[in-house]
C-alpha cells in the first residue's frame, strides 16, 4: 500500500462551474443519490420528495461537497431504461434540490447526452458518465459545449453484459490505455475538467478490482483526480461473504486504501464514514516522519 507523497496544490486539481470552484487538492466525498426502484443497495428508497430533501440534507450536513444524481440502475443485468423515463426520474428532483440547496454541486450520473445537456441546463454542475462517452457519440461534444466538469469512467461492455467476460489480468494497462485515448481526444475537443473513475465493478473480474485499487496512481493521467467508487460492492461482498447492507466496514477499509494510492474523490453511500476516513488518513499523511 505504497502511500504517495504528491502534492496537488500545483496541479490542475480544481473544479469551476458557475462561478463556483472546488479543490479536490484534499479528497472530497461525492454521496449517492439513487432516484431508481432497483439499485443493488438502496433502489425505492428515494421516491418520495420529503426522502430525498431529508437525504440531500443530511450527506451535506455530513460533509459531502458533491450529491451525485442517478435515474438508472447500473448493477449487472440492470434492464435497459428510455431516455424518457430517466428524465422523468432525474430532471423534476434534480430543479428540486437545486431550489432548496442552490450552493451545491449535483452531478448528473447518466451516459445519455440528451440527459446530460437538460440536466445541466436546470443546474446539474458535473456529469459522471459510466461508459466514458461510449455509449453515445455525443457526450464529449455536450461536455465541451459546456465546459463542465466530466466524470470519465471505464466500464467493460454494458450493464447488460458487463459480467458475462469480465476483464481479468492486463486489467490495469487496458484501463490506462483508454484514459490516455479519451483523455486525449475530451483536450482536443477543449474540455479541461477531467476526473478519472476506474470503475470499479463494471465488468471486471474479482482479483481485477483489487489489482486496479492496488495501482490506482498508476492510472491518473496528467495530473487528472481520481475518483474511487467501491461502496458496498460485490468487490467487498465476496471476500467476507456479506450482503450490501453489511459491507459498510468493508467500504471504510477499502476507502482507506484508496485513498493511500491517491483518490482525490470517494463516491458513496455512507458521507459521514467516509469524511471521517478522510480526516484519518490526511492526518497520517501529514504527519512528521
Amino acid at each position: 500500500m505504497g502511500h504517495k507523497s504528491t502534492t496537488f496544490a500545483e496541479n490542475n486539481m480544481n473544479l469551476s462551474y458557475n462561478g463556483r470552484t472546488l479543490d479536490l487538492s484534499t479528497p472530497l466525498v461525492m454521496g449517492i443519490l439513487n432516484l431508481t426502484p432497483d439499485s443493488f443497495f438502496d433502489g425505492g428508497k428515494h421516491q418520495h420528495q420529503d426522502n430525498i430533501l431529508e437525504s440531500c440534507a443530511q450527506m451535506l450536513h455530513d460533509g459531502a461537497q458533491i450529491i451525485d444524481i442517478g435515474g438508472v440502475s447500473t448493477r449487472p443485468g440492470a434492464p435497459e431504461v428510455s431516455e424518457e423515463e430517466e428524465l422523468k426520474r432525474v430532471n423534476p428532483i434534480l430543479q428540486l434540490l437545486v431550489k432548496n440547496f442552490p450552493e451545491t454541486w449535483f452531478s448528473i450520473d447518466t451516459f445519455r447526452a440528451g440527459v446530460a445537456r437538460i440536466c445541466l441546463d436546470n443546474g446539474a454542475s458535473i456529469i459522471n458518465d459510466i461508459s466514458g462517452g461510449e455509449l453515445d457519440g455525443e457526450m464529449f461534444n455536450i461536455i465541451a459545449q459546456h465546459q463542465v466538469p466530466y466524470v470519465l469512467m471505464h466500464m467493460h461492455g454494458t450493464p447488460q453484459t458487463m459480467q458475462q467476460h469480465p476483464l481479468q489480468d492486463a486489467v490495469v494497462t487496458e484501463v490506462a490505455q483508454f484514459f490516455k485515448r479519451k483523455v486525449t481526444e475530451l483536450t482536443r475537443l477543449g474540455v479541461h475538467q477531467i476526473i478519472l473513475d476506474p470503475g470499479f465493478g463494471f465488468g471486471k473480474s474479482l482479483e481485477a478490482n483489487y489489482l486496479l485499487l492496488k495501482n490506482l496512481e498508476n492510472l491518473r493521467i496528467d495530473q487528472w483526480p481520481l475518483l474511487a467508487g467501491v461502496s458496498r460492492k460485490s468487490m467487498i461482498n465476496k471476500v467476507l461473504e456479506t450482503k450490501p447492507d453489511q459491507a459498510l466496514n468493508g467500504t471504510t477499509v477499502l476507502n482507506t486504501i484508496a485513498l493511500q494510492n491517491g483518490a482525490n474523490l470517494l463516491r458513496v453511500h455512507d458521507v459521514k464514514e467516509a469524511v471521517e476516513c478522510i480526516k484519518l488518513v490526511t492526518m497520517y499523511q501529514n504527519v512528521s516522519k
